[in-house]
């Protein structure tokens, strides 16, 4: 409630808490109503709770309780909202690493105009336009939201719904690649193998940065069933499809650092390196922007009898995460070595 507070009317739909929520947030000025979804799909609850915007509301900024605004997110609104705008793009932190430091952030684009739009798919669910003409999508740097869930709570509910979204629509890309994913995410390697590979079939699946998660998720399955080989085939076409990425080549490189390859190793660091702009989309991994690529590189230039740039790398993969003990062992050694090896005077 304090990071809504900007906005003009909070409402809720409550749909089966059995604590004392519902009356918190009452207590704080929210418009709260419960219903039962039965059987539940996140598209109808999301339906359901449109329907307690007030009519003469312009903008709906959709939030669940586990998010935070921070300050000033009106403001940056308002200033980037024009006549015809229909939605708006925002900065969104959807995880953060043990150390406080960001992990996935993307832009997503929940926040729309009043009226013209509608929920779709039983999970993972997005807006559709129902609107006159054409979308109007603006970007808003000012807007930040932070998401902080509780690491105790259930995905159960997301296979089943998945497997029915396909069902739904089985020429949908986007269901299909999502429930290859969980069935990664559960450890059921060949069913998400082809589930993927089912993905990257489809003629929808057309949008690289997508069909690369699509082929790194399969290396990664292939890997979990022993077959490296496999894994470096769909790494190399995952690193062709979208080459602007850095996230596959950080993957290539874990796999080159188990096999020991270090010229490979500092080839496709040095690759993922170059990659400086980070995508706006939720397909971005945190490891890939972190210390990760940097702590490659320095253990393989090490390897291959490069100690100064060992050591230039190590500083860059300490100062990105300085609570890390490794890494800061792993820079004290490099800096030992580098006094040791320097001329002495005369």
């Amino acid at each position: 409630m304090d990071s809504a507070s900007e906005a003009d009317c909070v409402c809720v739909l409550d749909t089966g808490s059995t604590d004392d929520t519902v009356e918190r947030l009452r207590a704080r000025g929210a418009v709260v109503e419960s219903k039962t979804i039965e059987p539940w799909r996140f598209d109808d609850a999301r339906n359901e709770s449109l329907k307690l915007i007030p009519a003469d509301a312009d903008i709906c900024c959709c939030v669940d309780l586990d998010e935070q605004f921070r300050s000033g997110w009106r403001a940056a609104l308002e200033a980037a909202w024009r006549a015809d705008t229909t939605r708006a793009r925002y900065r969104y932190t959807w995880s953060f690493q043990p150390d406080g430091s960001e992990g996935l952030v993307f832009w997503p684009d929940k926040i729309h105009r009043n009226g013209v739009y509608r929920w779709t798919r039983p999970v993972h669910e997005v807006l559709a336009y129902t609107g006159e003409g054409r979308e109007r999508i603006v970007t808003v740097p000012g807007i930040q939201l932070d998401h902080h869930p509780d690491p105790a709570k259930s995905r159960g509910q997301y296979l089943p719904l998945l497997e029915l979204a396909v069902r739904e629509d089985p020429e949908d890309d986007r269901s299909c690649h999502y429930l290859g994913r969980e069935y990664m995410y559960r450890g059921e390697w060949r069913k998400a193998i082809d589930t993927l590979r089912r993905h990257l079939a489809l003629p929808r699946a057309v949008w690289a940065d997508e069909r690369c998660a699509s082929m790194r998720y399969i290396a990664r399955c292939y890997r979990r069933l022993g077959r490296d080989d496999l894994a470096a085939i769909w790494l190399h076409r995952a690193v062709a499809e979208a080459p602007h990425l850095r996230e596959p080549y950080v993957d290539y490189a874990s796999l080159l650092y188990d096999a020991r390859n270090w010229p490979g190793l500092v080839f496709f660091c040095r690759c993922a390196l170059a990659v400086t702009e980070r995508a706006q989309t939720y397909l971005n991994e945190g490891y890939a922007w972190g210390a990760l690529p940097w702590d490659y590189l320095s253990i393989g230039l090490w390897q291959l009898g490069q100690a100064s740039g060992a050591l230039d790398a190590a500083r860059h993969a300490a100062a990105l995460a300085p609570e890390d003990t490794r890494l800061r062992e792993n820079l004290a050694f490099f800096e030992r070595a580098a006094l040791q090896s320097a001329p002495k005077p005369l």
